[in-house]
């Protein structure tokens, strides 16, 4: 027998990482709210380790993660062109190596805590403008949110990323079975314990290999790697997960696995429309993801507090569609622009951009943190001095660039109106391509 649902203020689709936030924040500021997953809930969500920039979560308003499910913070990344030995070293980054799994537990605990419900197991039928079908049973909300990511319910039917906008990215946490063996790796890259090491292009421009060695310093302490992968097999390169299985099977100090997981995510710019009548999309169901790298954990949080904010304050979900194009839209429409360019480059090209200067410790870094450059005085002077030094370069990324500038221009403009919305919506395919 199916069970009866009251209505809610707001139905959440998708209990992972971006749902529990969006019922979390939404329930804080009074909204009556209701999640459900088509998983049990301890399944829902990534369950891997994600760096995700600290600012994230103070921007959504939601407690940094302690230890155990923070893993490590501020340590040092080692950029490498290829295998090496080109690097560019970005010192104590404000980055959160996060272990997912206890992220969603507790977002999810604390979203209950908070007055949300949760519904497992659960899988949507459908949606008729006024009911949702499930397989629990009917529901009704004044809101519903699609946070069900790149494969999930799909209410608003946008149409699929294309596969070359698809990276396919694992992440794995293994025993390290020789710990001499993984502290002559480490030394054979001149990297200490600790860091990350990040072997990027090794299939096609948009690829990377993360290596963080973890050797246990107390009685007891498991010594661990995390190993983090990602690739677009698309582009006729081997997948993410393949590249972490050739990896371990190349390398015997790594041992078996003690957690990890992959998926598809989606790389193309967010999409335009994020709402239609009662329904919006958010997270990877909306291509909230920064594609420069993959990473949609931080994005999703803020999403969500963009999101509860709107409705709790009466502007509904054309405010929360208008807040985020105008004060996010940019920066993930401008880093999308600036993946097109990094995927067709090859090692030489990064090694290149390394040794010129055009690429540094500090904008890698922004990258990283999911922030625009802020250019200063210095900086620009020492971009000029490397673009002499590199014109060839100079001239292919100087129109991207110009893209990233131009798309915090015309995101901070978003306009409301359909008829608005056409010629903006010309305007930003003409200025930055295609949305892949």
């Amino acid at each position: 027998m199916k069970a009866e649902f009251p209505q809610v203020d707001v139905l959440i689709i998708g209990a992972g990482s971006t749902g529990a936030a969006a019922a979390l924040l939404c329930a804080r500021r009074g909204l009556s709210t209701r999640c459900l997953d088509r998983a049990a809930l301890a399944d829902a969500g990534a369950h891997w380790v994600n760096g995700v920039p600290a600012s994230a979560f103070d921007i959504a308003g939601i407690t940094p993660p302690a230890a155990p499910e923070l893993r490590a913070q501020g340590v040092d990344f080692h950029l490498f062109a290829g295998w090496g030995p080109e690097r560019i070293v970005m010192r104590g980054l404000d980055l959160l190596e996060v272990d997912m799994r206890r992220l969603v537990t507790r977002l999810q605990a604390e979203a209950k805590a908070a007055g949300a419900d949760f519904v497992d197991n659960t899988r949507v039928h459908g949606y008729d403008g006024v009911t949702l079908h499930t397989s629990s049973g009917p529901m009704a909300a004044r809101w519903i949110i699609d946070a069900s990511g790149l494969s999930g319910a799909r209410l608003l039917a946008h149409p699929r990323p294309a596969g070359p906008d698809i990276c396919t990215a694992a992440q794995e946490v293994r025993r390290i079975t020789d710990r001499q063996a993984a502290r002559q790796f480490c030394r054979q890259h001149d990297v200490p314990l600790g860091d990350t090491l990040c072997f990027t292009g090794i299939e096609g421009g948009y690829s990377i290999l993360n290596i963080r060695v973890e050797l246990g310093e107390a009685p007891g302490d498991a010594d661990t790697v995390s190993i983090l992968t990602g690739a677009i097999p698309a582009r006729g390169h081997r997948s993410g997960r393949a590249i972490l299985r050739d990896f371990v099977a190349t390398t015997p100090w790594v041992g078996e696995t003690i957690f990890g997981g992959g998926r598809a995510i989606p790389l193309r710019r967010p999409y335009t429309n994020l709402y239609r009548d009662n329904v919006a999309v958010i997270g990877e169901a909306a291509c909230q993801v920064f594609a420069a790298h993959g990473s949609g954990i931080g994005a999703g949080m803020v999403a969500a507090r963009v999101l509860a904010d709107a409705l709790a304050d009466g502007r509904g979900l054309e405010g929360y569609e208008a807040d985020w194009q105008r004060l996010h839209g940019g920066l993930f429409a401008g880093y999308a622009a600036f993946r097109n360019y990094n995927q067709t480059l090859t090692i030489e090209d990064l090694a290149r951009l390394m040794r010129s200067g055009l690429l540094d410790a500090d904008t890698l870094a922004d990258g990283l943190l999911q922030r625009m450059p802020a250019p200063s005085a210095s900086m620009v002077l020492a971009k000029i001095r490397a673009m002499m030094r590199a014109p060839d370069l100079a001239a292919q990324l100087l129109p991207v660039m110009g893209q990233m500038a131009a798309a915090a221009v015309l995101y901070a403009g978003f306009p409301t109106t359909p008829k608005r919305r056409q010629g903006w919506s010309r305007l930003v395919s003409g200025v930055l391509g295609a949305p892949g």
